[in-house]
Order: structure tokens, then C-alpha cells, then sequence
């Protein structure tokens, strides 16, 4: 599965994945703020983070989306089946309580793979860093990831999102 999905991530995405690092990606960050420095060039980087980004996935688009990195449709309904009734039990007080059963929301959202969305961006594990030279390009590519953000389930958490600003 992993060399499936592995094949057709974009370069930009770099956890989770064998072979790539988030402290490379830092050091590249690192590198292009020092230049933007040294040159006097303008340079926005918004981090952005998600609330809750595994428990707020919707699960339809998930399935779609492994469908579309083509994760054979007997894996998909296996990790389908161990989401279905999912049922969890914690400790609490030194007490295991009864088994209750877990969902998420299934809203009727779809998500577009289009060339629009294609962001120059760094993406982490379930966060990324946006990348522009202007305020306004910043503004754009941020709403277009809101957009898309959202059409998954996705929040970005206003409180841990952060722009840095040089030379503005």
C-alpha cells in the first residue's frame, strides 16, 4: 500500500513517508528564510495546523482519496471494515468501562484534484507551511486551502496557525 500511494504524493509531502524527513524540510525553511534575509527579498510563511485533523476526517472522502492513489479496493474495505462499529473502552479511575461505540460525521462533501489547488507549499504530517512572496498571494493560497481544508472536514486551528513575515 505504501509504495502505491508513496508514487503519487507530491514531493511536498514529506511525513510519514520512507526516505523523507520533516527536519529536512525545516532545514530547507531554515534555508530560504536566511536567503530571503540576505537578499532583502519579501517572504510570507504561514504554518498552518489543523484541529483535530485525524479525528475530523470525513470518512467517505477517505475512502475516495485512498481509491484515487489507487490503494487496491480489497485494502480500502479492510481498513473500511476496522472503522465500521469501531468500538473503544477506557480506563478510567483504574475502571475499564463498558464498550461504547465511536463515529465521525459523515457529511456529503467531495474533494476536487484539480491543478488549481496545487500550492507551493511544504506539507509535514498534518501540517504544512505556505510560502509567497506577497501579503496577497498569502491571502489566496490560504483561503484556497481553507476551502479545500473544509470541503474534507478539515478546521484550521486559528489559535496554533502562525504567518511570519520578512522583509515587508
Amino acid at each position: 500500500m505504501k509504495d502505491s500511494a508513496d508514487a503519487q504524493l507530491r514531493d511536498q509531502q514529506v511525513g510519514f513517508r520512507k526516505g523523507r524527513s520533516c527536519t529536512d524540510r525545516i532545514a530547507t525553511l531554515r534555508i530560504i528564510v536566511e536567503q530571503s534575509v540576505e537578499w532583502n527579498s519579501s517572504l510570507n510563511i504561514n504554518f498552518i495546523d489543523y484541529e483535530k485533523a485525524f479525528d475530523s476526517v470525513n470518512r467517505r472522502t477517505l475512502w475516495k482519496i485512498l481509491r484515487h492513489y489507487v490503494i487496491p479496493e480489497k485494502i480500502v474495505k479492510m481498513i473500511r471494515n476496522s472503522y465500521d462499529r469501531l468500538q473503544c473502552k477506557v480506563v478510567h479511575r483504574g475502571q475499564l468501562t463498558d464498550a461504547f461505540q465511536t463515529s465521525t460525521s459523515e457529511g456529503k462533501h467531495g474533494i476536487q484534484w484539480t491543478a488549481q489547488n496545487q500550492l507551493d507549499d511544504s506539507d509535514f504530517a498534518d501540517d504544512l507551511a505556505l510560502l509567497s512572496h506577497t501579503h496577497e498571494q498569502m491571502q489566496i493560497k490560504t483561503a484556497s486551502v481553507a476551502a479545500v481544508s473544509a470541503s474534507v472536514g478539515f478546521n484550521i486551528h486559528k489559535g496554533k496557525t502562525k504567518v511570519l513575515k520578512y522583509n515587508m
